[in-house]
């Protein structure tokens, strides 16, 4: 029979890149899924680290079982026997530990292949938690069962693995248990970081830093594991926010040296023209973060910035005169926006702002009119408004200068990509209303510069929020309609259109309709992402205009809508939002000079939930909800959206290790000035490789 190369290399010892398939206790079967899960090889089993540590030092006697724990106890198991239950399927294994001190009950549930593996006069550990029973007795509940070898001294801290793919935390603890001689090889898990570096914080070895965590020292205290700060865990935090912030700070070394082919006039010419473009006079954070956004035009090398601020804080007025900056140097502009509602909003704004001055087009994939392209290909239309239907082959710049993406999260960083390759480098400016975190904009924009809009423009004013139970539904319509009768508009937030017996959400279709009928004879319309661009732009004119006064809509008025008029907002099953998109949605409100007031209607809460709520209740600043967004959710799920190109991390938090990150963020700035040094060897061959295949997509590869 043909032995395969690997698994003979297996047979007389793994090494680290022995394919998992053939590690000792994986097999064909667990080594597909833990292969689906990202643990190709013996090494990457290495960095899948215990979810948390069962304390086994301390034992104690059966009589002292006096709360619930957990206890490690031990003795031997008599009176074993299985017990069928009602309960179809459901079997217990029933025993009674017995040491010199008396005896306590032991209960399994449904695992009656125990009763068969417990012999008789062996001596076991068992640890796990306890629960009164009747009569004032305590039992041991689903503990974990050892057999004790004679003069073997006492287990110590026990790592349990969180499960990967239908991989147990039984089976995972043995077969890593059985890798960890891998970790004392010389060369098998190679260290990338300088000495010098490690020493400058007191950081272990990577291998040893793994070996650490996984078989820690008898005497290693609970909390030090547990906690984020042991040296062995900051290595491996720092280590890889360190690689990531180098692929950052190289590619900005790139940048630095590109040039772009196009030059801005700057002069007294256009600024007159930014100045006609203006219905108000510009904040001072406006001012501000317009002369960096010039100043980057200014520059030979292309920029790349992001612009985020709060809902209102007037991203768009200062978009809107950077394209008049590129458009009076005669180049062409675009604006991309994630949906086609937002995408119609921008082009009205956009018009009213420079549609005396400049040919502005508007294109979209339900948007059939090649006369625009035709156009903007020749150059005639100086500023096109769109979706992702900007970055399709048959639609073409003659110069694009200067391309403005709105609410990036939306976007993923290839169609960010795809954009600048619409011209020969042009400049962009990336902008969202989710507020970021500090931290987590460094790890997701680190190769952007970044300007904050921290300053809401005048006569914004406070909006009233308050979290209620669906119970008060009936109450909270008839407030406002009283309201409403005095005048103001209001919006009717619903998360889905119609209704699933999937999902306990309240619905557009049956909820929204009969909103609608006890609002009469109130005007109102409803708008969600299935009408047609022609049915919600009219929807939108007629609200904008006063003729409707209340919308029921799905999300899709999340971002973009401007209607200073209106003043309340009601949003359903609103445990259905994360912080974030909530916030968003309030954002719509409270643009005018009148009182507004948002209500959030929820169904049944979960605890993350309930504490979600009150927080948006408790604040309107966009980055303090963000920061708690990004507590109670991790950051993958803050944006939403998973195509946003927030890297993977296995063991950094973005918020939970700020100040690893600006550690890494500035070691990595001085690495990347010496980049070619032989130290720095082992750094390269990590990096260099993600590095190449980020530089290929930018290129077009």
């Amino acid at each position: 029979m043909r032995v395969e190369p690997d698994a003979a290399a297996a047979a007389s010892g793994p090494r680290a890149d022995t394919p998992v398939r053939f590690v000792r206790g994986v097999g064909p079967q667990r080594g597909a899924a833990l292969a689906a899960a990202g643990i190709e090889t013996a090494g990457d089993l290495l960095f899948h680290l215990p979810g948390r540590y069962d304390d086994w030092r301390h034992e104690q006697p059966a009589s002292a079982v006096r709360s619930e724990g957990p206890w490690t106890l031990r003795g031997e198991l008599r009176d074993v026997r299985v017990v069928r239950t009602r309960r179809r399927g459901l079997a217990l294994v029933r025993a009674v530990l017995c040491d010199e001190s008396g005896g306590i009950p032991v209960i399994w549930f449904n695992q009656p292949y125990l009763a068969n593996r417990i012999e008789a006069g062996t001596t076991y550990r068992l640890h796990g938690p306890a629960r009164p029973s009747e009569g004032g007795r305590w039992e041991l509940i689903n503990p974990t069962l050892r057999p004790v070898a004679e003069g073997e001294p006492p287990r110590g801290l026990v790592p349990v693995y969180p499960p990967l793919r239908g991989v147990g935390p039984a089976t995972l603890a043995k077969v890593i248990g059985g890798l960890l001689p891998l970790l004392a090889q010389p060369g098998e898990i190679p260290e990338p970081l300088p000495a010098a570096l490690r020493a400058r914080y007191g950081l272990p070895p990577l291998a040893e830093a793994l070996h650490w965590l996984h078989q820690p020292p008898y005497e290693a205290g609970l909390e030090e594991l547990a906690s984020r700060h042991s040296p062995a865990r900051s290595r491996l935090v720092y280590g890889e926010l360190l690689e990531l912030q180098l692929e950052l700070a190289l590619l900005r070394l790139r940048g630095a040296e590109e040039r772009k082919p196009h030059r801005y006039r700057i002069d007294d010419e256009v600024r007159a023209a930014a100045r006609a473009a203006l219905p108000f006079r510009l904040t001072g954070a406006q001012k501000r973060v317009l002369r960096e956004i010039v100043t980057d035009l200014a520059r030979p090398e292309p920029m790349l910035r992001l612009l985020q601020g709060d809902v209102g804080s007037g991203k768009t007025i200062v978009a809107a005169l950077a394209l008049v900056v590129a458009v009076e140097s005669g180049l062409q502009g675009a604006f991309m926006a994630p949906t086609e509602l937002l995408a119609e909003q921008h082009f009205a704004n956009l018009s009213r702002l420079l549609g005396n001055r400049y040919r502005l087009a508007l294109l979209s994939s339900s948007r059939r009119d090649p006369e625009s392209r035709a156009a903007l290909s020749r150059g005639e239309v100086q500023i096109a408004v769109g979706t992702h239907a900007l970055l399709q082959e048959r639609i073409d710049f003659r110069d694009l200068g200067l391309a403005v993406i709105d609410e990036q999260h939306r976007f993923g960083v290839e169609q960010r990509l795809q954009l600048q390759r619409k011209g020969a480098r042009p400049d962009l400016l990336v902008m969202t209303a989710t507020p970021i975190p500090r931290s987590l904009a460094l790890t997701i924009y680190g190769d952007l510069e970044i300007s904050c809009l921290d300053e809401l423009p005048p006569g914004r004013t406070p909006i009233a929020t308050e979290v209620l139970p669906a119970s008060e539904r009936r109450q909270v319509y008839r407030r406002l309609r009283q309201e409403l009768s005095g005048g103001g508009q209001a919006y009717l937030v619903f998360p889905l259109i119609e209704g699933s017996e999937s999902i306990s959400a309240e619905a557009v279709a049956e909820l929204g309709s009969q909103a609608r009928e006890y609002l009469a004879p109130l005007p109102s319309a409803v708008l969600h992402g299935r009408l047609g661009a022609d049915e919600r732009e009219r929807v939108m004119r007629e609200f904008a205009s006063g003729r409707v006064r209340v919308l029921v809509a799905t999300t899709v008025i999340e971002v973009g809508v401007d209607v200073p008029e209106a003043t309340w907002m009601v949003i359903e099953s609103a445990e259905r939002f994360g912080l974030a998109q909530l916030h968003q949605l309030r954002g719509r409100i409270g643009r005018g000079p009148r009182p507004s007031r948002c209500i959030a209607l929820h169904g049944r809460l979960t605890e993350a939930g309930r504490r979600r709520l009150e927080i948006f209740a408790s604040s309107q600043d966009g980055f303090r909800l963000a920061e708690a967004d990004l507590e109670l959710r991790g950051p993958g799920d803050v944006l939403g959206w998973r195509q946003s190109g927030l890297p993977s991390f296995r063991f950094a938090h973005p918020l939970l290790d700020q100040a690893w990150l600006e550690r890494a963020r500035t070691d990595a700035a001085e690495l990347a000035g010496r980049w070619a040094e032989p130290e720095l060897e082992p750094l390269r061959a990590r990096v260099e490789p993600r590095l190449a295949q980020r530089l290929g997509r930018l290129a077009g590869g």
